[in-house]
């Protein structure tokens, strides 16, 4: 069973989804972007993400 929950961090709002199976919340990385970046525009946070999740994978990729 899924639960899913609308949490705040510094009175932002943070999507997340409690996984019961597996007793783990699971929050939207662009919601914590948004947070921690102090920016409203959700295109520009969800660029950022895309830019830094392909940056991650692109390091991972070359020390394998």
């Amino acid at each position: 069973m899924t639960k899913v929950s609308i949490r705040f961090f510094n009175d932002r709002e943070v999507r997340a989804v409690w996984d019961e199976s597996s007793s783990q919340w699971f929050f939207a990385a662009v919601d914590i972007v948004a947070v921690l970046n102090e920016q409203s525009d959700y295109t520009r946070n969800r660029n950022y993400w895309k830019y830094l999740k392909n940056k991650l994978k692109k390091g991972k990729s070359s020390t394998g």
